[in-house]
């Protein structure tokens, strides 16, 4: 099969970006009428197939092989191969959707991470997530639909992104599903454990740590009574629920740089590749920033708890991340990871899927030490 030039493009129905390299659109893709595709970036692997249910626009995403995105917006982000997502998408930059990963229709998402079989519902809002869980398609974490995750508080800051599941363990793909319950909705920044069950139609509020458990969430109290947007509780959780989930972006990235390099098959994988390590970077910067900005919002909130007679053990520890955020913020940016010398020299034996799934016990437990290290080593920078 011929590689199509732009104005062949042009007389099918889609239009294609002056500043696309058309070369990085496979021969056999399948591009329907309606579709236009932008970005310098782009890259869309064989076998994939856009707007069979309604226009797609395309920019700067990176897609691999037999990614299906049937229509919507999608803007810098990245899908691996068997990735597919309904219409009425809304997927913009830091999203990054690993193999067979996949969401129905109406679904929104922004600096979220999927691995591997994840799969959202419809009528979904899902931003700076990540999600792990589940072994194959038929066994799979689930966002059920009409699901939230609450990524903007009353003191106007995004320290939020919550982690259900987590990398080191998640990446071996042989970890129990976590499934949300419909119509409910989960406050960042949270976690929740493997095997985890959120019940339908409730509002998690709350960690959830321990493994198969189902959390069934309180409906609060109806009431008025007096708040102050600004003043912080529970600071220490907010820190540390956020230097895991850096940890864990740093430790995927890690996977990525020494893993993943060794199924890049061709152009389009290396696009894939690239673009994934593109987007975890972009996650990194958005996490430290946000949680920068909250280090300074908490010079306001314990000034107004020592005026009001607030714990002087949440003063202390909001205080304490105050001064202490100029060198946390360097010590963050300046982290680096021993890659581990057995996973770099991995012989793939099919595809990524079932190499990683049948890799011998010792070695992902040796793997998810490693990963897990690098997740420690995180969280240690702040003992507040």
């Amino acid at each position: 099969m011929t590689q199509r030039t732009k104005s062949e493009w042009q007389t099918a129905g889609v239009y294609i970006g002056d500043e696309v390299d058309s070369s990085r659109i496979a021969a056999d893709a399948i591009l329907l009428p309606g579709c236009r595709i932008q970005g310098s970036e782009t890259s869309i692997g064989p076998e994939c197939q856009l707007g069979s249910e309604a226009p797609v626009i395309l920019e700067n995403c990176q897609l691999g092989r037999n990614v299906d995105l049937k229509g919507g917006y999608y803007s810098g982000a990245v899908f691996f191969d068997g990735a597919n997502m309904g219409s009425g998408a809304h997927i913009r930059a830091g999203t990054i959707l690993e193999e067979e990963a996949n969401g129905a229709h109406t679904v929104g998402l922004k600096q979220a991470v999927f691995l591997p079989f994840v799969t959202a519902g419809s009528l979904i809002n899902f931003c700076d997530v990540l999600m792990a869980g589940g072994t194959s398609r038929r066994d799979h974490s689930e966002i059920g639909s009409a699901y939230v995750h609450f990524n903007f508080t009353p003191h106007q800051d995004k320290a939020t992104a919550s982690l259900l599941g987590d990398v080191p363990s998640g990446v071996f793909l042989n970890q129990k599903p976590i499934f949300l319950g419909g119509q409910g909705g989960l406050v960042g920044p949270s976690r929740i454990a493997y095997g985890c069950v959120i019940a339908a139609g409730g509002i998690c509020r709350k960690d959830v740590l321990k493994e198969d458990q189902l959390h069934i969430p309180i409906v609060p109290k109806a009431g008025t009574g007096p708040y102050k947007t600004g003043v912080y509780s529970r600071a220490n959780r907010l820190i540390q629920n956020n230097l895991t989930y850096i940890g864990n972006i740093f430790a995927l990235r890690e996977w990525y740089r020494n893993v993943r390099p060794l199924f890049v098959r061709d152009a389009f994988d290396q696009a894939v590749l690239d673009g994934g390590l593109k987007n975890l970077d972009l996650i990194l910067k958005e996490r430290i920033k946000r949680l920068g900005d909250v280090a300074v919002k908490f010079e306001k909130s314990f000034q107004t708890l020592e005026k009001s007679g607030g714990a002087q053990a949440e003063i202390e520890t909001q205080k304490q991340f105050n001064a202490d955020w100029p060198a946390l913020k360097e010590k963050l940016e300046s982290l680096g990871f021993q890659p581990l010398e057995r996973f770099q020299t991995l012989e793939p034996a099919g595809t990524y899927i079932e190499t990683i799934q049948s890799l011998e016990p010792a070695a992902k437990e040796a793997g998810r030490e490693w990963l897990q290290s690098i997740v420690d080593e995180t969280e240690q920078v702040w003992n507040g």
